[in-house]
Protein backbone atom coordinates (compact mmCIF):
# COMPACT_ATOMS: atom_id res chain seq x y z
CA UNK A 1 0.00 0.00 0.00
CA UNK A 2 1.29 3.58 -0.94
CA UNK A 3 1.37 5.77 1.72
CA UNK A 4 0.77 9.80 1.04
CA UNK A 5 3.39 11.48 -0.10
CA UNK A 6 3.64 14.88 0.20
CA UNK A 7 0.85 17.78 0.20
CA UNK A 8 -1.57 17.46 -3.20
CA UNK A 9 -1.41 19.29 -6.07
CA UNK A 10 -5.13 21.19 -6.55
CA UNK A 11 -6.67 22.68 -10.04
CA UNK A 12 -9.83 24.62 -9.00
CA UNK A 13 -12.92 23.74 -11.25
CA UNK A 14 -15.38 26.45 -11.13
CA UNK A 15 -18.49 26.05 -13.32
CA UNK A 16 -22.44 27.65 -13.17
CA UNK A 17 -23.85 24.53 -11.91
CA UNK A 18 -21.02 23.59 -9.69
CA UNK A 19 -17.28 23.82 -8.10
CA UNK A 20 -15.02 21.42 -7.13
CA UNK A 21 -11.14 20.44 -6.83
CA UNK A 22 -9.02 18.05 -8.48
CA UNK A 23 -6.45 16.64 -6.17
CA UNK A 24 -3.23 15.47 -7.91
CA UNK A 25 -0.92 13.03 -5.84
CA UNK A 26 0.12 9.73 -4.54
CA UNK A 27 -1.47 7.86 -2.24
CA UNK A 28 -4.64 9.70 -2.28
CA UNK A 29 -6.71 6.48 -2.48
CA UNK A 30 -5.25 5.68 0.80
CA UNK A 31 -5.07 8.95 2.12
CA UNK A 32 -8.03 10.14 4.14
CA UNK A 33 -7.66 13.51 3.72
CA UNK A 34 -7.87 13.59 0.13
CA UNK A 35 -11.96 12.02 1.21
CA UNK A 36 -12.43 14.56 3.29
CA UNK A 37 -15.47 17.44 3.08
CA UNK A 38 -17.43 15.03 0.41
CA UNK A 39 -21.08 15.17 1.55
CA UNK A 40 -22.26 12.66 3.64
CA UNK A 41 -23.87 9.74 1.91
CA UNK A 42 -26.92 7.29 3.03
CA UNK A 43 -24.80 4.40 0.17
CA UNK A 44 -21.07 4.73 -0.87
CA UNK A 45 -21.31 2.56 -4.29
CA UNK A 46 -18.14 2.07 -6.05
CA UNK A 47 -17.95 1.42 -10.10
CA UNK A 48 -15.21 -0.59 -11.87
CA UNK A 49 -14.04 -3.07 -13.93
CA UNK A 50 -12.46 -6.79 -12.91
CA UNK A 51 -8.83 -5.43 -14.04
CA UNK A 52 -8.80 -2.25 -11.59
CA UNK A 53 -10.85 -3.38 -8.61
CA UNK A 54 -8.18 -6.27 -8.06
CA UNK A 55 -5.45 -3.96 -8.33
CA UNK A 56 -7.07 -0.75 -6.55
CA UNK A 57 -10.65 -1.84 -5.36
CA UNK A 58 -9.75 -2.84 -1.47
CA UNK A 59 -7.95 0.40 -0.77
CA UNK A 60 -10.94 2.41 -2.41
CA UNK A 61 -13.76 0.40 -0.95
CA UNK A 62 -11.56 0.84 2.67
CA UNK A 63 -11.79 4.53 2.06
CA UNK A 64 -14.95 5.20 1.10
CA UNK A 65 -16.69 2.90 3.67
CA UNK A 66 -16.10 5.97 6.06
CA UNK A 67 -18.94 8.25 3.89
CA UNK A 68 -21.72 6.26 4.38
CA UNK A 69 -22.88 3.28 6.37
CA UNK A 70 -22.97 1.29 3.52
CA UNK A 71 -21.24 0.61 0.39
CA UNK A 72 -20.78 -1.93 -2.33
CA UNK A 73 -19.35 -2.25 -5.57
CA UNK A 74 -20.33 -3.02 -9.22
CA UNK A 75 -17.99 -4.04 -11.90
CA UNK A 76 -18.12 -3.42 -15.66
CA UNK A 77 -16.58 -5.29 -18.69
CA UNK A 78 -13.23 -3.74 -19.60
CA UNK A 79 -13.04 -1.84 -22.50
CA UNK A 80 -14.81 0.79 -24.99
CA UNK A 81 -17.00 -2.09 -26.92
CA UNK A 82 -19.04 -2.38 -23.72
CA UNK A 83 -19.67 1.33 -23.33
CA UNK A 84 -23.46 0.67 -24.61
CA UNK A 85 -26.94 0.86 -22.67
CA UNK A 86 -26.99 -2.56 -22.02
CA UNK A 87 -24.34 -2.33 -19.87
CA UNK A 88 -24.74 0.72 -18.81
CA UNK A 89 -27.81 -1.31 -16.80
CA UNK A 90 -25.91 -3.55 -14.73
CA UNK A 91 -24.99 -0.09 -12.60
CA UNK A 92 -28.92 0.59 -12.99
CA UNK A 93 -29.46 -2.77 -11.43
CA UNK A 94 -27.05 -3.14 -8.84
CA UNK A 95 -28.56 0.52 -7.86
CA UNK A 96 -32.34 -0.62 -7.44
CA UNK A 97 -31.35 -3.95 -6.38
CA UNK A 98 -29.54 -2.41 -3.33
CA UNK A 99 -32.43 0.34 -2.47
CA UNK A 100 -30.25 3.03 -3.37
CA UNK A 101 -32.12 6.62 -2.67
CA UNK A 102 -31.55 10.24 -3.46
CA UNK A 103 -28.53 10.19 -1.10
CA UNK A 104 -26.61 7.44 -2.53
CA UNK A 105 -22.95 8.30 -4.09
CA UNK A 106 -21.00 6.77 -6.85
CA UNK A 107 -17.45 6.32 -7.17
CA UNK A 108 -15.89 5.75 -10.53
CA UNK A 109 -12.49 3.41 -10.11
CA UNK A 110 -10.97 3.03 -13.35
CA UNK A 111 -10.40 4.80 -16.76
CA UNK A 112 -12.68 6.76 -19.25
CA UNK A 113 -15.40 4.04 -20.26
CA UNK A 114 -15.73 3.21 -15.99
CA UNK A 115 -15.63 7.57 -15.30
CA UNK A 116 -18.06 7.68 -18.75
CA UNK A 117 -20.75 5.36 -17.45
CA UNK A 118 -20.48 5.95 -13.98
CA UNK A 119 -21.37 9.86 -14.00
CA UNK A 120 -23.69 9.01 -16.87
CA UNK A 121 -25.75 6.58 -14.46
CA UNK A 122 -25.50 9.29 -11.84
CA UNK A 123 -27.17 11.85 -13.95
CA UNK A 124 -29.55 9.20 -14.86
CA UNK A 125 -30.04 7.10 -11.54
CA UNK A 126 -33.45 9.48 -9.97
CA UNK A 127 -32.52 12.21 -11.90
CA UNK A 128 -29.53 12.93 -10.86
CA UNK A 129 -27.31 11.67 -7.68
CA UNK A 130 -23.87 12.87 -6.40
CA UNK A 131 -21.10 11.08 -7.90
CA UNK A 132 -16.88 11.08 -7.72
CA UNK A 133 -14.11 10.77 -10.01
CA UNK A 134 -11.60 7.98 -9.43
CA UNK A 135 -9.28 7.78 -12.56
CA UNK A 136 -6.89 5.44 -13.31
CA UNK A 137 -5.27 6.10 -16.22
CA UNK A 138 -3.75 8.61 -17.92
CA UNK A 139 -5.94 9.75 -20.14
CA UNK A 140 -8.81 9.67 -17.47
CA UNK A 141 -6.68 11.95 -15.38
CA UNK A 142 -5.74 14.81 -17.66
CA UNK A 143 -9.16 14.62 -19.64
CA UNK A 144 -12.23 12.34 -19.12
CA UNK A 145 -12.49 12.95 -15.45
CA UNK A 146 -12.91 16.30 -15.67
CA UNK A 147 -15.34 18.61 -16.88
CA UNK A 148 -18.70 16.81 -16.42
CA UNK A 149 -18.67 14.96 -20.37
CA UNK A 150 -20.68 11.40 -19.28
CA UNK A 151 -21.83 9.47 -22.23
CA UNK A 152 -22.21 5.78 -23.66
CA UNK A 153 -21.62 5.07 -27.72
CA UNK A 154 -23.53 4.03 -30.05
CA UNK A 155 -22.94 1.66 -33.47
CA UNK A 156 -23.77 4.86 -35.55
CA UNK A 157 -21.44 7.61 -33.61
CA UNK A 158 -19.40 8.19 -30.08
CA UNK A 159 -20.69 9.65 -27.12
CA UNK A 160 -23.55 10.49 -28.51
CA UNK A 161 -26.25 9.74 -25.82
CA UNK A 162 -24.70 11.77 -22.33
CA UNK A 163 -25.20 14.08 -19.78
CA UNK A 164 -23.37 16.58 -18.27
CA UNK A 165 -22.72 15.95 -14.65
CA UNK A 166 -20.22 17.49 -12.68
CA UNK A 167 -18.46 15.66 -10.00
CA UNK A 168 -18.16 16.41 -6.37
CA UNK A 169 -14.24 15.82 -6.54
CA UNK A 170 -11.53 14.12 -8.90
CA UNK A 171 -9.05 12.60 -7.19
CA UNK A 172 -6.18 11.82 -9.55
CA UNK A 173 -3.84 9.37 -7.72
CA UNK A 174 -0.60 9.06 -9.40
CA UNK A 175 0.18 5.52 -8.31
CA UNK A 176 -2.31 4.21 -10.22
CA UNK A 177 -0.57 5.08 -13.08
CA UNK A 178 2.27 2.77 -12.21
CA UNK A 179 -0.20 -0.31 -12.93
CA UNK A 180 -0.65 0.97 -16.74
CA UNK A 181 0.42 -1.25 -19.61
CA UNK A 182 2.83 0.82 -21.76
CA UNK A 183 0.20 1.11 -24.39
CA UNK A 184 -2.70 2.81 -21.90
CA UNK A 185 0.27 4.91 -21.33
CA UNK A 186 0.74 6.35 -24.47
CA UNK A 187 -3.09 6.59 -25.29
CA UNK A 188 -3.20 8.95 -22.29
CA UNK A 189 -0.30 10.79 -23.95
CA UNK A 190 -2.06 11.28 -26.98
CA UNK A 191 -4.70 13.65 -24.50
CA UNK A 192 -1.44 15.67 -22.51
CA UNK A 193 -0.23 16.11 -26.20
CA UNK A 194 -3.93 17.88 -27.19
CA UNK A 195 -3.40 20.92 -24.72
CA UNK A 196 -0.38 21.94 -25.88
CA UNK A 197 -1.52 23.25 -29.98
CA UNK A 198 -4.76 24.33 -28.95
CA UNK A 199 -4.04 26.15 -25.75
CA UNK A 200 -0.28 26.31 -24.75
CA UNK A 201 2.81 26.35 -26.97
CA UNK A 202 5.07 26.68 -23.97
CA UNK A 203 3.48 23.06 -22.86
CA UNK A 204 4.73 21.88 -26.94
CA UNK A 205 8.02 22.93 -25.74
CA UNK A 206 8.10 20.85 -22.73
CA UNK A 207 6.58 17.97 -23.83
CA UNK A 208 9.64 17.86 -26.69
CA UNK A 209 11.96 17.66 -23.90
CA UNK A 210 9.87 15.46 -21.42
CA UNK A 211 8.59 13.02 -23.26
CA UNK A 212 11.56 9.82 -22.76
CA UNK A 213 10.81 10.95 -18.79
CA UNK A 214 6.81 10.52 -19.56
CA UNK A 215 7.18 7.72 -20.70
CA UNK A 216 9.79 6.24 -18.50
CA UNK A 217 6.79 7.04 -15.87
CA UNK A 218 8.96 9.61 -14.05
CA UNK A 219 6.51 11.04 -11.25
CA UNK A 220 7.71 14.72 -11.57
CA UNK A 221 7.27 14.86 -15.17
CA UNK A 222 3.38 13.13 -14.92
CA UNK A 223 2.77 15.06 -12.27
CA UNK A 224 3.41 18.03 -14.11
CA UNK A 225 1.60 16.97 -17.11
CA UNK A 226 -1.35 16.00 -15.30
CA UNK A 227 -1.25 19.18 -13.74
CA UNK A 228 -0.67 21.97 -16.27
CA UNK A 229 -3.43 19.85 -18.68
CA UNK A 230 -6.15 20.03 -15.73
CA UNK A 231 -5.44 23.57 -15.38
CA UNK A 232 -6.22 24.26 -19.07
CA UNK A 233 -9.56 22.14 -19.55
CA UNK A 234 -10.54 23.84 -15.94
CA UNK A 235 -9.97 27.15 -17.50
CA UNK A 236 -11.60 26.58 -20.87
CA UNK A 237 -14.78 24.00 -18.98
CA UNK A 238 -15.37 27.24 -16.74
CA UNK A 239 -15.91 29.95 -19.21
CA UNK A 240 -17.85 27.36 -21.67
CA UNK A 241 -19.20 24.16 -19.39
CA UNK A 242 -22.03 22.79 -21.69
CA UNK A 243 -19.80 23.27 -25.31
CA UNK A 244 -21.55 26.13 -26.88
CA UNK A 245 -18.72 27.42 -28.29
CA UNK A 246 -14.95 27.57 -26.92
CA UNK A 247 -15.15 24.25 -25.50
CA UNK A 248 -15.41 22.68 -28.54
CA UNK A 249 -11.16 23.63 -29.18
CA UNK A 250 -10.95 20.46 -26.70
CA UNK A 251 -11.61 18.16 -29.32
CA UNK A 252 -8.70 18.69 -31.18
CA UNK A 253 -8.27 15.54 -33.52
CA UNK A 254 -11.57 14.06 -31.83
CA UNK A 255 -13.65 14.15 -35.13
CA UNK A 256 -11.18 12.43 -36.57
CA UNK A 257 -10.74 9.92 -34.05
CA UNK A 258 -13.81 9.07 -33.05
CA UNK A 259 -14.56 8.36 -37.38
CA UNK A 260 -11.65 5.47 -36.50
CA UNK A 261 -13.33 4.48 -33.53
CA UNK A 262 -16.74 3.99 -34.49
CA UNK A 263 -15.08 2.73 -38.35
CA UNK A 264 -12.95 0.42 -36.85
CA UNK A 265 -15.55 -0.84 -34.53
CA UNK A 266 -15.11 -0.01 -30.63
CA UNK A 267 -12.22 -1.07 -28.97
CA UNK A 268 -9.36 -2.08 -32.28
CA UNK A 269 -8.01 0.99 -31.21
CA UNK A 270 -7.49 2.92 -27.99
CA UNK A 271 -9.09 5.99 -27.90
CA UNK A 272 -5.65 8.14 -26.95
CA UNK A 273 -4.43 6.13 -30.60
CA UNK A 274 -7.52 7.32 -32.39
CA UNK A 275 -7.01 11.15 -31.14
CA UNK A 276 -3.09 10.97 -32.01
CA UNK A 277 -3.76 9.72 -35.34
CA UNK A 278 -6.42 12.69 -35.78
CA UNK A 279 -4.40 15.22 -34.40
CA UNK A 280 -2.24 14.83 -36.89
CA UNK A 281 -4.72 15.04 -39.77
CA UNK A 282 -5.56 17.59 -38.24
CA UNK A 283 -2.66 19.74 -37.78
CA UNK A 284 -1.92 18.82 -41.40
CA UNK A 285 -4.98 20.18 -42.56
CA UNK A 286 -4.48 23.29 -40.47
CA UNK A 287 -1.67 23.45 -42.46
CA UNK A 288 -2.79 22.79 -45.99
CA UNK A 289 -4.89 25.79 -45.17
CA UNK A 290 -2.58 28.02 -44.49
CA UNK A 291 -3.43 28.21 -40.60
CA UNK A 292 -0.25 27.72 -39.31
CA UNK A 293 3.31 27.39 -40.75
CA UNK A 294 3.94 23.39 -42.30
CA UNK A 295 7.12 23.22 -39.56
CA UNK A 296 4.40 23.61 -36.84
CA UNK A 297 2.46 20.88 -38.01
CA UNK A 298 5.30 19.09 -38.09
CA UNK A 299 6.33 19.16 -34.66
CA UNK A 300 3.03 18.21 -33.92
CA UNK A 301 2.93 14.57 -36.16
CA UNK A 302 7.08 14.08 -34.79
CA UNK A 303 5.82 14.58 -30.83
CA UNK A 304 2.83 11.83 -31.65
CA UNK A 305 5.11 9.39 -33.35
CA UNK A 306 7.52 9.67 -30.71
CA UNK A 307 4.81 8.91 -28.45
CA UNK A 308 4.77 5.67 -30.02
CA UNK A 309 1.19 6.40 -31.33
CA UNK A 310 0.13 6.00 -35.04
CA UNK A 311 0.40 8.66 -37.47
CA UNK A 312 -1.37 7.14 -40.70
CA UNK A 313 -4.89 6.07 -40.42
CA UNK A 314 -7.07 3.46 -41.45
CA UNK A 315 -8.53 3.24 -44.79
CA UNK A 316 -11.98 3.87 -44.49
CA UNK A 317 -13.30 4.55 -47.78
CA UNK A 318 -13.93 8.55 -48.36
CA UNK A 319 -17.47 8.59 -48.15
CA UNK A 320 -17.79 6.08 -44.95
CA UNK A 321 -15.25 9.08 -43.71
CA UNK A 322 -17.49 11.79 -44.09
CA UNK A 323 -20.62 9.82 -43.15
CA UNK A 324 -18.67 8.71 -39.75
CA UNK A 325 -17.47 12.26 -39.21
CA UNK A 326 -21.42 14.07 -39.91
CA UNK A 327 -21.99 12.39 -36.63
CA UNK A 328 -19.99 14.26 -34.83
CA UNK A 329 -21.79 16.35 -31.66
CA UNK A 330 -19.43 19.71 -33.28
CA UNK A 331 -21.89 19.06 -37.10
CA UNK A 332 -24.65 21.91 -37.52
CA UNK A 333 -27.28 21.96 -39.92
CA UNK A 334 -25.76 18.34 -41.67
CA UNK A 335 -22.15 20.45 -42.04
CA UNK A 336 -18.73 19.19 -40.68
CA UNK A 337 -16.73 21.69 -38.39
CA UNK A 338 -13.24 20.66 -37.45
CA UNK A 339 -11.00 21.74 -34.55
CA UNK A 340 -8.12 23.59 -36.37
CA UNK A 341 -4.80 25.63 -35.29
CA UNK A 342 -4.72 28.74 -35.48
CA UNK A 343 -1.26 29.74 -34.64
CA UNK A 344 0.82 27.98 -32.01
CA UNK A 345 -1.56 27.23 -28.99
CA UNK A 346 -4.54 28.65 -30.34
CA UNK A 347 -7.44 26.72 -32.17
CA UNK A 348 -10.64 27.49 -33.94
CA UNK A 349 -13.24 25.69 -34.96
CA UNK A 350 -14.85 25.89 -38.61
CA UNK A 351 -15.94 24.09 -41.77
CA UNK A 352 -13.70 23.43 -44.70
CA UNK A 353 -13.88 22.39 -48.13
CA UNK A 354 -14.51 18.58 -48.32
CA UNK A 355 -11.37 18.72 -50.70
CA UNK A 356 -9.36 19.73 -48.48
CA UNK A 357 -10.12 17.64 -45.93
CA UNK A 358 -9.44 14.24 -48.10
CA UNK A 359 -5.99 15.53 -49.01
CA UNK A 360 -4.79 15.60 -45.63
CA UNK A 361 -6.96 12.54 -45.46
CA UNK A 362 -4.97 11.37 -48.39
CA UNK A 363 -1.44 11.94 -46.47
CA UNK A 364 -2.10 10.26 -43.69
CA UNK A 365 -4.46 6.91 -44.78
CA UNK A 366 -3.11 3.53 -45.35
CA UNK A 367 -4.62 0.27 -46.79
CA UNK A 368 -4.06 -2.71 -44.64
CA UNK A 369 -7.13 -4.69 -43.67
CA UNK A 370 -9.55 -2.27 -41.94
CA UNK A 371 -10.23 -3.33 -38.36
CA UNK A 372 -6.84 -4.54 -37.34
CA UNK A 373 -5.49 -4.11 -34.21
CA UNK A 374 -2.59 -1.75 -32.99
CA UNK A 375 -0.33 -4.35 -31.67
CA UNK A 376 0.21 -4.02 -27.72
Amino acid sequence: MSQPLGTPRVVAVRTPSKHYDILIGRGLLADRAAWQGLPRSTHAVLVSNPTVFALHGEQALASLQALAPRSSHVLLPDGEAYKDWQHLNLVFDHLLREGCDRKAMLFALGGGVVGDMTGFAAACYMRGVPFVQLPTTLLAQVDSSVGGKTAINHPLGKNMIGAFQQPERVLCDLDTLATLPPREMRAGLAEVIKYAPIADAALLDWLEASLDALLAGDAEALAHAVQRSCEIKAEVVGDDEREGGQRAILNFGHTFGHAIEAGLGYGHWLHGEAVGCGMVIAATLSADLGLVPAAWADRIVRLVQRAGLPVQAPDLGAERWFELMSVDKKAEAGGIRYVLLQGLGHATLRAVPRAAVQAALNRHTVAPRPGAALPA
